[in-house]
């Protein structure tokens, strides 16, 4: 008996050996501000060593340009009507008490499941150092780290001090070293987690609290990109012109915030310096690994949890559009062994594919229904057919613009962008990426035949995807 028992734990401790690990980097407000995207003074070279390594999907969109909603239905699997989060304070686990979370799915078939940082929504900065809105079901081990960035928020410079940091094109080249911020902390903690548990299979979810503002970074960062380098973006003088009033946020309704440009290029210049600083922890953790040799038995994804503007459309800032800007978000995927790797996936993908693709990978079955579908086709072959669209909605409280609150929806293919607010009751956009991929020029207004066959082609795609706000949905609007 005593042998039978002796190889059966041999047996589970054989099959725990052989499970791939999952080191799940999570960046807050990071757009698409990588050196291998191509942006424009980029210095990000750990992350891109990474999409090198693995398969850079660019073409990756997420549910709701929002971090809580954002990060619900990317961890839960679910479109954020499923799991009704649609602002910042409200848990999804109101609505789906019972759902497995992606960590929670590991964590409940052996692997050990941690978190360093923010993964779940936070107040940032005010946030730091909590639980914030975590879920404790996810998690074998909690990690909360709190550095000098939060001790020195009064040293932070704020242009529109009627903002809170949060909220505000705010920033600070900071003193000290990389490992004192909460950053360089959460880094620390996550190689140190595994040196500890190299030997049993885990799920480690490492998440950066940079670039969201307040900008803060060291000083070494901010020298790496010269404000006489800093550039805002170009637009055209009428670019607003055939834009919805709902297009653009509530919170942003004032072109750069009101601010001059030399204001906004230091703010540029902040943001930039914050991904290199997020860029040069990424790098130590994945230094990390290779040193502890679990690089080739560990799945690497690294995402942001939406898109951000950077003065875009002639001063649109931050989050909360269904611009490209505020839609599409870095998504690379290592997954050891795969023949996509060192590739670029053009095909449209969706955030909340992210859970059904690392069940497949690791051979688990996820207990509640999810409404993505497993990439892992595409890491095997990027260039692939992928027939699908992405699917991106927000919610606009009432304002002195907008009469009631309203949702808008937006779905992309490898074409087209086509957005409703309200259903087309606040006004509706066509983008045609073929030929304006910077969202210049909207078709839906006096369109033509091609345009006219498009949206209504589009509009169908909406069919049990994005769907209009419940009735009973216990959103207030007052939060967003």
């Amino acid at each position: 008996m005593r042998a039978v028992i002796l190889c059966l734990c041999l047996a589970f401790h054989a099959s725990l050996q052989a499970r791939m690990n999952v080191l799940f980097i999570a960046i807050d407000d990071l757009g698409n501000a990588l050196g291998c995207d191509g942006a424009a003074g980029a210095r990000t070279p750990n992350m891109d060593l990474l999409a090198a390594s693995g398969v850079r999907f660019d073409r990756a969109y997420n549910q709701m340009p929002l971090c809580n909603p954002a990060r619900a239905s990317l961890l839960t699997g679910r479109r954020p009507d499923a799991a009704q989060v649609y602002d910042l304070d409200r848990h999804f686990r109101e609505a789906l008490p019972d759902v497995v979370t992606l960590p929670q799915l590991f964590r409940q078939n052996g692997w050990l499941s941690a978190r360093a940082g923010k993964i779940y929504h936070y107040d940032v900065p005010k946030g730091i150092g909590t639980d914030g809105l975590d879920d404790r079901p996810s998690w074998d081990v909690v990690v909360n780290p709190k550095g000098r960035d939060a001790h020195d928020e009064a040293l932070i410079i704020n242009p529109t001090p009627e903002k809170p940091v949060s909220a505000a094109l705010s920033w600070l080249a900071a003193d000290g070293a990389d490992e004192e911020q909460t950053d360089g902390m959460i880094a620390t903690e996550a190689i140190a987690l595994m040196e500890k548990h190299a030997g049993r299979p885990f799920f480690l979810s490492v998440g950066f609290f940079r670039p969201h503002t307040p900008f803060v970074a060291p000083k070494k960062y901010f020298e790496m990109h010269p404000l006489e380098f800093i550039r805002l973006p170009d637009a055209p003088a009428d670019d607003r012109a055939d834009i919805p009033v709902a297009a653009f946020a509530h919170n942003n309704p004032v072109p750069d915030y009101g601010l001059d440009e030399l204001a906004c290029r230091r703010a540029l210049q902040a943001y930039r310096a914050s991904v290199s600083f997020v860029d040069a922890q990424v790098g130590r953790v994945l230094d990390a690994l290779e040193r502890l040799g679990l690089a080739e038995n560990t799945i690497v994804v690294l995402w942001s949890d939406h898109g951000y503007h950077l003065g875009e459309h002639l001063g649109v800032w931050q989050k909360r559009t269904l611009f490209e800007e505020g839609a599409r978000a870095p998504l690379l995927i290592r997954a050891p062994g795969r023949a996509g790797n060192g590739r670029v996936c053009g095909r449209v993908v969706e955030f909340v594919d992210i859970y059904p693709t690392l069940a497949d990978l690791a051979g688990l079955k996820p207990a509640t229904p999810l409404d993505g579908r497993s990439l892992v086709p595409l890491l095997d072959d990027p260039a692939r057919a992928w027939d699908h669209g992405a699917f991106t909605q927000i919610l606009r409280p009432a304002d002195d613009r907008l009469p009631a609150q309203v949702m808008g929806r937006t779905v992309r293919t490898e074409r087209w962008r086509y957005t409703e607010w309200n259903g087309g009751k606040e006004g509706l956009e066509l983008y045609d990426h073929g030929d304006d991929p910077r969202e210049f020029r909207n078709r839906a207004l006096n369109p033509d035949a091609e345009a006219v066959a498009a949206m209504g082609r589009l509009r169908a795609l909406f069919e049990g995807r994005a769907r209009a706000l419940p009735p009973d949905s216990p959103v207030n609007a007052k939060r967003l």
